[in-house]
């Protein structure tokens, strides 16, 4: 855990040190035992202060009954990280909230992946970053227009950031590929969070892995080696393996949400192409399966190969060839467009649409110049193609 400038007692704390302090029975070190934890180092002289009544006259001393409640309760720690549960109840929160994530997303049991792992991973973020800010003392409360008065709930609460708002904080300490994936996720929350959805959970999968490892760096980072979460989940086992109709069938993205087709492809149209490709943003992996085993070496469900290896070499032969792109020529897409219905659907109107999207702009990737003047379309532009004449039907039926 990194060191805290910001180190101070709770007002409740304050309350409770009082309350040892009438009992008489106790010296200052005995009384600081109770409040210094691995997470936050208080200084002696603070006690002190309170004892001699420098410091905090205005608080009252805590009950004999909520002493003793303390009493009871403490040390409160959380042993399974040795957080604080009160004190560190934002960052035990945080964590337990990631891990519930994957968790859920993990269980052959749940339908909705995607969805749930969104949700509770954005609580996730938010807690942390409530805690990084809190720490460093930045005031994360939304602020009346013009005053220092915080907005409230309508029950009476202080309303705190949001994640967006922590995000666009200039005191965030994340790098701007996590904050890009954290936005990407945030936009698919909006797109989800009052309506059901399907056939989402391959097509984001990569996003959101990445925001498992962005989290886990980051809670390190901001907290501690000590704290990471890699060593609560393994690689996930499976009860069958994975078929070659399969594999296709898991490449091949159809039928998405046409919403959420607008939504991916809105967002990552404002972004820049080296963030596309950071491993921050969306984290891939290629699973290639191995057809023999080595006599006498460890049994591993997943190896890692250095790139410069003959074994590396060979991989990256097999996932070029895995890996290229269908392509179409635009005849090809007017042909597949007015065989899914819309029938008046012309070259002209294609034309059109491409020009107006700027489409052929590598930024897009959707679709390359083989040869001088010889344009190909990718996969992803006869989808753009579709959502647009879904969006017109009347006009190409």
């Amino acid at each position: 855990m990194k060191r805290n400038k910001q180190n101070k007692l709770e007002r409740w704390e304050v309350s409770i040190i009082k309350a040892m302090i009438d009992e008489n029975n106790l010296n200052d070190q005995d009384i600081l035992a109770y409040f210094t934890r691995p997470t936050r180092s208080i200084n002696h002289g603070r006690i002190k202060e309170i004892r001699s009544g420098e410091k905090h006259k205005n608080v009252a001393a805590a009950s004999s009954e909520e002493l003793e409640n303390f009493r009871a309760s403490w040390p409160q720690i959380d042993f399974s990280t040795g957080l604080h549960i009160r004190g560190d109840e934002l960052l035990i929160k945080s964590r337990e909230a990631m891990l519930h994530a994957v968790q859920s997303y993990n269980s052959p049991k749940t339908y909705f992946k995607s969805e749930i792992f969104i949700v509770t991973a954005v609580i996730a973020w938010t807690y942390l970053l409530h805690w990084h800010y809190k720490q460093i003392g930045i005031d994360y409360r939304h602020m009346k227009k013009g005053t220092n008065e915080p907005l409230k709930t309508k029950h009476g609460a202080d309303k705190h950031w949001e994640l967006e708002a922590c995000l666009s904080s200039d005191k965030c300490p994340l790098d701007e590929a996590t904050s890009s994936n954290l936005k990407f996720i945030i936009e698919v929350r909006h797109e989800i969070e009052h309506q059901m959805t399907q056939r989402i959970d391959s097509s984001i999968s990569a996003k959101l892995q990445a925001c498992c490892l962005n989290f886990n760096t980051y809670y390190k980072n901001l907290v501690g080696d000590r704290y990471g979460l890699e060593s609560d989940f393994g690689v996930a086992l499976q009860f069958s393996a994975i078929e070659t109709e399969q594999r296709n069938l898991l490449l091949k993205e159809t039928n998405l949400p046409k919403n959420f087709l607008a939504a991916q492809q809105a967002f990552e149209d404002r972004i820049q192409d080296s963030i596309l490709s950071d491993s921050r943003y969306s984290y891939r992996v290629a699973l290639i399966q191995k057809t023999a085993n080595t006599r006498g070496k460890a049994d591993q469900l997943v190896e890692f190969v250095k790139a410069d290896t003959t074994e590396g070499q060979d991989i990256q032969r097999i996932l070029l060839k895995e890996t290229e792109k269908k392509k179409y020529k635009p005849k090809e897409i007017i042909k597949i467009i007015r065989s899914d219905g819309y029938k008046k659907f012309s070259m002209q109107d294609h034309t059109e649409l491409w020009q107006e999207l700027g489409a052929r702009n590598a930024k897009h990737a959707y679709g390359v110049f083989l040869r001088d003047k010889d344009w190909w379309w990718y996969e992803n532009w006869l989808e753009r193609v579709r959502l647009f004449c879904s969006e017109n039907a009347d006009r190409f039926k």
